[in-house]
């Protein structure tokens, strides 16, 4: 009898951990979803004035490092004017391996983005009272705090309780004010708002 009872408690308990560590089935749509929009989400989007390396296995003399030009496109050894803004790496890197075909037997390319600025819809613009008021290009997860680190923080004219993110979207502009000094100097985090493309962050001077 003993031996039974042992063997109970011990069933229970395992229906009991197995219970803690599942994930009710409702809930696992949910979960994978958020994976693969932040998994989307992570890709760059290759933009004028980005710094490219494009790397050509077994063909080093069409490898190269080239910057997108004004009009949004690139030119390698061999693949002329082929359009890079707008895609991502990999896309650009099947593009051109495409064009190579004529020219290589089955080419492998890789392009990595050396230096970043993206296109006007993917940066976050600082303008107004920041150290350094400029464009900057976009990264997933990024935070006001970021934006404010990579310009240097705020002038000593600036009036940081009265900054504003301005946000556009489909059915408008949204103007979020954001308390920079209670953030920078009380420590209050909770105005460290995550940042979306195209975001501008504007800076007013203060009146005194």
């Amino acid at each position: 009898m003993k031996f039974l009872v042992n063997i109970g408690s011990y069933g229970m308990l395992c229906l009991f951990l197995l219970a803690c560590g599942s994930v009710p089935p409702a809930e696992r749509p949910v979960i994978d979803a958020v994976s693969e929009q932040k998994e989307q989400s992570s890709d760059y989007v290759i933009g004028a004035g980005d710094e490219l390396q494009v790397f050509v296995w077994g063909n080093p003399e069409l490898s190269v490092s080239v910057p997108v030009k004004p009009d949004g496109t690139i030119t390698t050894p061999l693949v002329e004017d082929v359009v890079a803004s707008g895609k991502t790496s990999t896309m650009l890197a099947r593009e051109i391996e495409k064009r190579l075909q004529q020219y290589v037997k089955s080419p492998v390319v890789t392009v990595t983005v050396m230096e970043f600025v993206g296109r006007y819809s993917e940066q976050i613009r600082v303008i107004g009272a920041a150290t350094q008021p400029v464009a900057l290009p976009y990264r997933q997860n990024m935070t006001l705090l970021d934006v404010l680190i990579a310009v240097g923080g705020i002038s000593e004219f600036a009036s940081g309780n009265r900054a504003s993110v301005v946000r556009e979207h489909e059915t408008g502009v949204d103007k979020i004010r954001v308390r920079l000094d209670d953030m920078l100097n009380g420590g209050d985090m909770s105005q460290n708002m995550l940042m979306q493309p195209g975001d501008i962050l504007v800076i007013p001077e203060s009146l005194f």
